[in-house]
């Protein structure tokens, strides 16, 4: 299903702004490295990575929030789509190329314990193709494209990937789609069983791009459209006592690094993502459905002020 949607992205290059090419043997699209994108291409690498098992869309938000545009996403298979696929859980380094990589392509990888415990993860077969996204300001070279293809364990010809920066109109869209996948990997940290979501739904504010090669300032204002913006709901088959004991540590205020745009917190940790509270990496405010009893939690805030900072208005 993956593939099926990098076909329609590539057939459809030159409308999405988009540029393909082919290198070592492996198809790359630019989504926003040396080309403009666009919001429809933003649309169209967060299905990818997806797996198309969810609905993506911008809907128009509320005349109280300070962007116009969000992000909306639902799902009926929330752990597949969002753990399996979008998590961005594999960082690709070689030499002195840097990506984070997200989509369907991780589980021929299989490198990762989340997928491993969620039973995710397979070895690749000959009828298998990589399909995923990466998050740079950089095409990859060569010698990237053999180490990707050989982790998948596929022949490079059948590595497809989309690229794009935080910085783009596409990035920033892939990046923001992810408000449910924020929640049921805290969720997971949390030690709760995920496979009890049956369905989700999220939002999150589309940020103004930074900056033209401020890669912290992007990183900085999808981080914020999350942490500060992101709503979520979540339907769960699970007791009532279960879902009460992780309902409030979902929100991103649960954190002792939340307050500040993010940008001001990376920083703070000398740019170290693995020193910032993992915590802190979830939606502002998640909404939970019981399917046993139909009780409802509610928990956590927005904040236009950190939004308003962040994004320049």
């Amino acid at each position: 299903m993956a593939h099926g949607c990098f076909e329609s992205l590539w057939d459809s290059a030159l409308e999405l702004n988009c540029e393909a090419s082919v290198i070592a043997g492996a198809r790359v699209l630019d989504a926003g490295v040396d080309c403009r994108g666009s919001l429809a291409a933003g649309l169209g690498l967060a299905r990818l990575c997806l797996g198309d098992l969810a609905t993506v869309s911008y809907s128009p938000t509320s005349p109280q929030d300070l962007v116009g545009l969000a992000v909306s996403i639902q799902t009926d298979h929330p752990v597949r789509a969002c753990l399996g696929g979008q998590y961005a859980g594999w960082p690709v380094s070689v030499g002195d190329y840097f990506a984070m990589a997200s989509g369907p392509m991780r589980s021929l990888r299989g490198k990762e314990a989340m997928l491993e415990q969620l039973q995710l993860s397979r070895p690749a077969t000959g009828d298998d193709f990589a399909v995923g996204v990466l998050e740079s300001g950089t095409l990859p070279g060569e010698d990237v494209i053999q180490a990707m293809a050989d982790e998948c364990g596929v022949d490079s010809s059948r590595l497809c990937l989309a690229v794009a920066p935080s910085t783009s109109i596409a990035g920033s869209a892939q990046v923001v789609s992810r408000s449910v996948e924020t929640a049921l990997h805290k969720l997971h940290a949390l030690e709760f069983d995920v496979a009890r979501v049956m369905s989700a739904h999220g939002d999150a504010p589309l940020p103004p791009p930074a900056k033209l090669g401020d890669t912290v300032g992007g990183i900085g204002r999808t981080n914020d459209a999350m942490l500060y913006g992101a709503r979520v709901t979540l339907w769960i088959d699970a007791e009532d006592d279960l879902i009460e004991s992780v309902a409030a540590k979902i929100p991103s205020e649960s954190s002792e690094d939340h307050g500040q745009p993010f940008a001001k917190t990376f920083q703070r940790y000398d740019y170290d993502f693995y020193r910032v509270d993992p915590m802190l990496f979830s939606p502002a405010v998640v909404t939970i459905h019981s399917l046993q009893t139909g009780k409802s939690w509610r928990h956590g805030q927005l904040n236009n002020r950190v939004l308003r900072e962040s994004f320049g208005l």
